[in-house]
């Protein structure tokens, strides 16, 4: 027999609510000192960092002796090689090709990459919560709560981002569980408390159409169990997971995060932009410090005017929620050389990029199928 839902006090009926863990509203939680701003607009604030002071200028440097370093020209053997390499590591490419091509011109240019990473850290505060299971309270009357800059953790290695959360000192509170409202539990939505829902098989009318005998599934009552709450009528509340009350506290979270700047020089040869970008190239030259000045003078005046861009930029969207940690800026040669050659009447070109020499193929003349992806 199901049960009267009008008796059953000790739940609260959260039927037409979701389930999953809520904030509070910003009127059940007090104030703290110095914390006020968290009851304005959401409960979430993103703290300005303090001032730095600017790193050393960079000073004037003489660039040809930098440009007197030179990538090693790239022969015909060592283009013939790099592309047997890369040949033998494609399934249907044909190595004939390869070992029979006559090579008729290599053109050969070195190009610069310049490249700015900045590392900083950002802070967000806000209100979170977890079940209160009689743990010891850190709140406001142990003392004031620190500023959020002022709060010291552990910073990771440089360039390498990382997520962390702390909990801020002396800003813990117990209260009542919003969700449940103290109970601990709520009304099953799937049987509104009855612990009991019609029967799927027969739908309530305890034997089946057209059938004499009574429904073997719910045995002829009409009813079966609720699957969602084993028959309880209710359901631990998944907020407080049934210990009624709640820890809140303000939550720090710290994100460290590594933007990135690139530049590649024009060139005049057709091989893809975005294989430059992530071609391992020769260090010609690399500044780092806590801030980074734009290079000056640089031969190439496309390189000095991308430092002053990517610098500008990184300036413009992190100097107002951010901390600058380090900035490093490096320039690269990037050595690329166009293979021109003749096979079977015709004439097939090739790039080879990078240091490491890795090959971009335009049209290769000995494949075995169409489905593979050339790179």
């Amino acid at each position: 027999m199901d049960r009267d839902l009008s008796e059953d006090d000790s739940v609260v009926d959260l039927s037409f609510e979701a389930e999953s863990p809520l904030a509070p509203p910003a009127e059940l939680l007090e104030r703290l000192p110095s914390y006020d701003w968290l009851f304005q607009g959401g409960g979430q604030q993103i703290m300005f960092p303090p001032l730095e002071a600017p790193g050393r200028p960079l000073e004037q440097r003489c660039w040809s002796s930098f440009l007197e370093h030179r990538v090693p020209l790239v022969t015909e053997e060592v283009a013939r090689e790099a592309l047997l390499s890369f040949v033998s590591s494609k399934c249907c490419y044909g190595s004939t090709a390869a070992g029979d091509l006559i090579i008729q011109e290599l053109k050969q240019q070195t190009l610069c990459r310049y490249r700015l990473e900045t590392f900083s850290e950002s802070r967000i505060s806000e209100w979170t919560f977890q079940p209160f299971t009689n743990q010891s309270v850190d709140g406001p009357q142990r003392g004031t709560s620190p500023r959020l800059w002022d709060i010291k953790v552990q910073v990771p290695p440089m360039f390498q981002e990382d997520t962390r959360k702390f909990q801020v000192p002396h800003s813990s509170l117990v209260k009542e569980c919003h969700k449940c409202h103290g109970r601990g539990r709520y009304k099953c939505s799937g049987c509104h408390g009855a612990g009991m829902v019609r029967c799927p098989s027969c739908s309530g009318a305890k034997r089946k159409a057209k059938q004499s005998r009574r429904c073997q599934m719910c045995s002829g009552s009409g009813r079966r169990r609720c699957s969602t709450c084993s028959g309880r009528g209710s359901k631990t509340c998944a907020t407080c997971k049934g210990e009624k009350r709640l820890l809140h506290f303000i939550q720090l979270v710290i994100m460290w995060k590594n933007s990135l700047f690139e530049f590649v020089s024009e060139h005049r040869l057709n091989c893809p932009r975005e294989l430059l970008a992530k071609a391992k190239g020769e260090s010609l030259f690399k500044d780092e410090n806590t801030a980074v000045y734009p290079i000056v003078d640089f031969p190439l005046r496309e390189i000095s005017l991308a430092s002053q861009r990517g610098i500008a930029e990184h300036r413009a969207a992190l100097s107002p929620r951010a901390r600058v940690l380090q900035q490093r800026q490096t320039i690269e040669l990037i050595p690329v050389t166009e293979v021109h050659y003749w096979y079977r009447g015709q004439t097939y070109v090739y790039y080879i990029y990078g240091t490491d020499h890795r090959v971009h193929v335009v049209d290769y003349p000995d494949r075995y199928c169409f489905g593979c992806t050339i790179i």
